[in-house]
């Protein structure tokens, strides 16, 4: 192990630098990466704090030809694979994704979450949600029509962190999508809904006619296995855990090889993303005040 980006040696091979740690950290961290001769980085989401940081990194890698692809694991999801094969063959239909995370719904630890992840849900829990949109719902700020909260599920609190600084956020948030080219798209976030993210498919008239869970049946058996062998670790890491490899082995054979790392999400998606989280944000906090 090296204690910092200064210490290894020069690459003799096309240099895969994965970065995945705070996201203030990460401007630097790309800077430092290139520096040491890396061809292509992996990069955690949401990539950096704001639009402007990330913009800044896209072409500070662009200028140095390096590629950037990022940590998005539910691009590649079988969920959302599934439920979109369903719903492209069902005119009409309303696709729903639904994201859980399952901290205990008490202030000190919802208030803990928020400092830790001052960014803010948007830009940190579903971020996931916003990359899919992006990336296959033709999202994007200019092309959003409209933005509509679902006030009787949402919930947006402001509670005390660790530190004592107040943090305002959504603990739970849903919202509904509409595309100035006719896309209607909704999603669903519950920092204290449990360990399963789903998506579902409704029919013109509201009815549930498709749903699929992460993880399905064939992945609980390993779920089981990973939460015995690492017990203290967020349950929501296991049931991740097969696609960030997923995500992981197409960017490393990407590397190798020069071929395409298919369904992963590139840093020009991931600016687009936080610039949808960025707009979003505060017309969903307006609406519920």
């Amino acid at each position: 192990f090296a204690v910092s980006l200064a210490d290894p040696p020069p690459p003799q091979a096309p240099r895969l630098a994965l970065i995945s740690g705070r996201t203030a950290d990460n401007p630097r961290l790309l800077t430092e990466s290139i520096a040491k001769g890396a061809t292509c980085v992996y990069l955690e989401k949401p990539g950096a704090p704001t639009v402007t940081e990330l913009q800044q990194m896209q072409k500070e890698a662009e200028d140095a030809n390096v590629e950037v692809l990022m940590g998005y694991n539910k691009n590649v999801c079988k969920y959302v694979r599934k439920t979109r094969e369903f719903a492209a063959k069902h005119p009409g239909s309303h696709v729903t994704f639904v994201s859980n995370n399952a901290y205990e719904n008490t202030p000190e630890s919802l208030g803990e979450c928020f400092e830790r992840n001052a960014e803010g849900m948007l830009k940190n829990m579903a971020i996931h949600e916003l990359a899919l949109l992006v990336s296959f719902y033709d999202v994007s700020v200019e092309n959003i029509a409209e933005v509509t909260a679902d006030k009787e599920f949402s919930s947006m609190q402001t509670l005390p962190g660790p530190s004592g600084k107040d943090y305002t956020d959504f603990d739970k948030i849903k919202f509904t999508i509409k595309t100035k080219n006719g896309n209607e798209v909704s999603v669903q976030a519950d920092r204290c809904g449990g360990t399963d993210s789903f998506a579902t498919v409704t029919d013109k008239d509201g009815s549930e006619v498709f749903r699929y869970y992460m993880p399905d049946e064939e992945d609980r058996a390993m779920v089981q296995e990973l939460q015995t062998k690492y017990p203290t670790a967020m349950p929501y890491f296991f049931t991740q855990d097969p696609d960030y490899i997923t995500v992981k082995e197409r960017v490393a054979h990407h590397t190798v090889t020069g071929e395409e790392a298919e369904g992963v999400a590139t840093i020009g998606v991931a600016v687009e993303t936080l610039r949808v989280a960025e707009f979003l944000t505060p017309k969903l906090q307006e609406q519920l005040k």
